[in-house]
């Protein structure tokens, strides 16, 4: 492997030291330097003499090489970081990167379950192991899966839900008005209605908590030590319901909430009223939606049309 030049490792050396940057983020940076330095020796240009002319024809030799544009924005990212530097030293006079841009890359579209699955999911009732905790943690899962999928809630709203609504509380559920209350990105704060199938596998947890929960355990859904159920947790106990359930594909909480905003835009079309529900800043958020909607549209079209795949004889 080429090994960079004693000026460029100066500069991975102030990333690691100064800036603390993870040694994941370090390593793509060194190949990024490793590229530029390559670039430039095969163009016979002095790193420090670089140009922006120079620096374009850099960057569509990476997009011809097939580089994914991902790659590229972290390329230029550790090239617009050297020069930076190298201009706080007053070794160079002119940043050849200012300005320049990588390709878009495309956005996948967000990963839904089916109605069919969802469902599936949502119902189940987890099978536990033995043990005196077995028959809350399954009451406990099933609420987590109900609520994730019925409120579209993020995990983080979710782990942070107290028992009790009070002025620390990031958010709770009022079961008599059927709402959750939660404080999403940003700090804002949202509500959103919770539905008959969440509110009574809630009360099914509600009424075995008690024998799990620490005495002084704010959190409405707590882990087997009684204490508030961390994010991962929460991601391996979904996780393992989903292939109780048997579906063919890695379920994660976030995926139930794309799965409520694909499904209520399929039935009702409101955009802006997903938009809320989900507590999109932007619409432009929630319009990735619509793509999945025609897709399962498409799908339906593919699977029931007598001459969707008909070919041209």
């Amino acid at each position: 492997m080429a090994e960079l030049a004693e000026p460029l490792q100066r500069f991975l050396a102030h990333l690691a030291v100064e800036r603390r940057l993870a040694a994941r983020t370090l390593a793509m940076y060194r190949e990024a330097l490793l590229r530029l330095q390559a670039s430039a020796q095969a163009a016979g240009v002095e790193l420090k003499a670089a140009q922006p002319h120079h620096v374009r024809g850099w960057v569509a030799q990476l997009r011809v090489r097939g580089l994914a544009p991902r790659s590229i924005s972290i390329a230029l990212a550790a090239w617009r970081g050297l020069y930076r530097w190298w201009g706080r030293q007053g070794e160079v006079a002119v940043n050849p990167v200012e300005g320049l841009r990588a390709p878009k890359a495309s956005k996948p579209l967000p990963k839904a379950l089916s109605v069919e699955q969802a469902v599936a999911l949502a119902q189940h009732e987890t099978v536990q192991g033995p043990g005196k905790f077995a028959p809350a943690l399954a009451a406990r899962d099933h609420a987590i899966t109900e609520l994730l999928y019925g409120c579209g809630l993020r995990v983080a709203e979710l782990t942070g839900l107290d028992l009790n609504a009070s002025v620390a509380a990031r958010g709770w559920v009022d079961v008599p008005d059927a709402t959750a209350h939660v404080l999403g990105k940003g700090s804002k704060r949202r509500s959103v209605p919770v539905g008959g199938a969440a509110l009574r596998a809630l009360q099914g947890w509600l009424a075995l908590r008690p024998g799990l929960a620490q005495g002084d355990e704010p959190a409405l859904f707590v882990s087997q030590r009684g204490t508030r159920l961390t994010a991962n947790q929460l991601r391996n106990r979904l996780q393992a319901q989903a292939l109780q359930v048997g579906l063919p594909t890695r379920v994660h909480p976030h995926m139930l909430r794309h799965s409520y905003a694909s499904h209520l835009l399929q039935s009702s079309g409101d955009l802006r009223a997903v938009q809320e529900l989900l507590g999109h800043a932007a619409i432009s958020t929630t319009q990735v939606y619509t793509k999945l909607d025609y897709q399962h549209l498409a799908q339906v079209y593919d699977a029931a049309h007598p001459r969707a795949r008909r070919k041209p004889g």
